[in-house]
Parts: structure tokens; C-alpha cells; sequence
């Protein structure tokens, strides 16, 4: 199979509109990471997303949706949902909500749990797809899986060229790390760290919100211990430059590559994957990581890291 990539415009848009009625699949620009799109109505569609990215059959996926609207007739709505939809999207925030029961989903998005991962995504590019294909897209990131995630078309191409039909091509993804995801069955919990930051989502809540455990059960994408990873080792909090090591930087210090010499998170978080992407390429053995900060978009990208660091699955 061919990979077509595909301009971000109206012409673009059809073509990949087109594609996904077919049951294809096309990967697109969030202001997150890179997302690998299926019309998440057709069990074909979504299994070939499984296929593409050699993901278990247990990791549910995000559907993305272009209203409020749409999302309540997919989904069990509460309060919580309420305010956290009207606070944060379009944005980088997933709701998993209870699905309902006339929603018409293909039963592996949900990976046959009892609820549904929800997002409206603020990318132009992706607002652009949804609304010339007008209807639910699932949704995981468009890389192989538990590597690492995509921030431009080009690691899409690198990692799932001639799986998929074709890549709308946004340029760089703002945000850098994926959506935090917040679990609303019952009393809010914080099932993946992410794009936004916790402490926003608690202000906007009026109270705080639990964290998942480590030993809760899978309920939600980019929960598994292992997931994010280079080909060489990743070595957290390192205060020096070991032999045969990279270094990744954060704040004033020497490094082969720095997340921000300013030490700032934002930018930290936007250049994560890009860096990592750079010293993957370079054929690192090991990368070793300064200590960054573990409040708000900090906390994002230390679970990233830590889970790049895993021991591999």
C-alpha cells in the first residue's frame, strides 16, 4: 500500500473524508500528538487500526467527535461532563463517560469495557476532517505501538508508511503530548495526565480528583506501564552524562538536546517527542534525562517518561 499525503485543505479534507467512508484509515493532526483515524462505526475500519499499529485488542481507543452535541449521543452525560466540556474543549481533554447503549460503535473502540473515551479536539486540521466526514473517528496515535508518539507527518510516515492510505500533513503539533484523560463513571479520576493540566481540571471541578492506581484495572488509553519508548534505554533523573549516553536537558544545563534551557513546560512538553523522534534517529543506546518539575504539564511528560523507561513488554 501506497501512503498519500494528503494538504490540509478543502481538497485535502474530502480526500480523506473519502477515505474513511471506505473504511481506510488516515492519520491527522491534533494539538497533541499525530492521531490514526478510523470511522469508528465500522468494526473493519477500527480492527485495522489494531492491525496497523500491532496494538492489543485490550487498549480501547478515543473517539473524536466536533460537538458537544455529538459526544452526549454517544455517551451517559453527567455534571462533570458538563463542566469540564464547556471549561476545556475544544481541547486537549478526553471524557470516559458510560456508553450508551443505541450508540453504534464498533464494540473495539470501547476494547468491550462499559464506557467510552471521548474527545473534541481543537487542531484546525482535525476540525477540518470531522466536520467533511461528519461522523465519529477513533482515534489512537499514529505510530507502531508503545513507540513513540508522533508531533509531525514525518514521524507518522517513519513508523506507518504503506499501512495506511494517506496522512493529512498539519505541520507540528502544538501541545506535544497527548490529551489527559479524566474517567466520570463515577466521582472524577484522573486516568492519564496529559495536555492539560490536573490543577485546571480541579479549579474548574471545585474539588479534587483521585488519581488511577497502579494496580487499578486497564480503563482507559496510554495506561500501559511500557508504552512511549526509543529503541535504546531511557534513564530518568540523571544529574551527569554517563559513557555511551545522550543527554536530554531541561533547564540550564549541557546537554546533547534541551527540552527548554528556559526551563519552561510548555515548551518542554511541545518539544518532548520531537526530541525524543531526533535521538532515536541518531541511534542512541541510552538516553539519559535531567529531572524536570512534576506539577502541571510536567506531570505529563514524566509519565511519559517513566513509561519510556519501563522495562519493555
Amino acid at each position: 500500500m501506497e501512503t498519500t499525503c494528503l494538504s490540509p485543505d478543502e481538497a485535502g479534507f474530502a480526500s480523506a473524508a473519502a477515505i474513511l467512508r471506505a473504511g481506510g484509515l488516515v492519520a491527522f493532526p491534533t494539538e497533541t500528538v499525530y492521531g490514526l483515524g478510523a470511522d469508528a462505526r465500522q468494526d473493519h475500519a477500527v480492527a485495522r487500526i489494531f492491525k496497523a499499529k500491532e496494538r492489543p485488542r485490550f487498549n480501547p481507543l478515543i473517539v473524536h467527535v466536533s460537538s458537544i452535541e455529538i459526544a452526549r449521543a454517544y455517551v451517559e452525560w453527567n455534571d462533570f461532563a458538563d463542566v469540564l466540556a464547556r471549561a476545556f474543549w475544544p481541547g486537549p481533554l478526553t471524557l470516559v463517560l458510560p456508553l450508551r447503549p443505541d450508540a453504534g460503535l464498533s464494540s473495539l473502540v470501547t476494547a468491550d469495557l462499559p464506557t467510552l473515551a471521548v474527545r473534541l479536539p481543537a487542531h484546525p486540521v482535525a476540525q477540518g476532517l470531522l466536520e467533511a466526514f461528519d461522523g465519529p473517528v477513533a482515534a489512537p496515535s499514529a505510530n507502531p505501538s508503545g513507540k513513540i508518539s508522533p508531533t509531525q507527518a514525518a514521524h507518522v510516515l517513519a513508523g506507518l508508511s504503506g499501512r495506511i492510505e494517506a496522512v493529512l500533513d498539519g505541520g507540528a503539533c502544538p501541545v506535544g503530548v497527548e490529551s489527559t484523560i479524566v474517567g466520570l463513571a463515577d466521582a472524577p479520576v484522573l486516568l492519564r495526565p496529559g495536555g492539560l493540566p490536573a490543577e485546571a481540571i480541579e479549579a474548574a471541578l471545585g474539588q479534587p480528583i483521585r488519581l488511577h492506581g497502579a494496580g487499578d484495572p486497564l480503563s482507559a488509553p496510554g495506561q500501559m506501564q511500557s508504552h512511549y519508548a526509543p529503541g535504546g534505554l531511557v534513564r530518568l533523573n540523571a544529574t551527569e552524562r554517563r559513557d555511551g549516553e545522550v543527554l536530554l536537558g531541561f533547564g540550564a544545563v549541557e546537554a546533547d538536546l534541551n527540552l527548554s534551557a528556559a526551563g519552561d513546560l510548555t515548551e518542554a512538553a511541545a518539544n518532548l517527542f520531537r526530541h525524543l523522534h531526533a535521538l532515536d534517529a541518531q541511534g542512541a543506546r541510552v538516553i539519559a534525562v535531567t529531572p524536570i518539575p512534576d506539577h502541571g504539564l510536567g506531570r505529563a511528560i514524566n509519565d511519559r517518561l517513566r513509561r519510556a523507561a519501563a522495562p519493555r513488554e
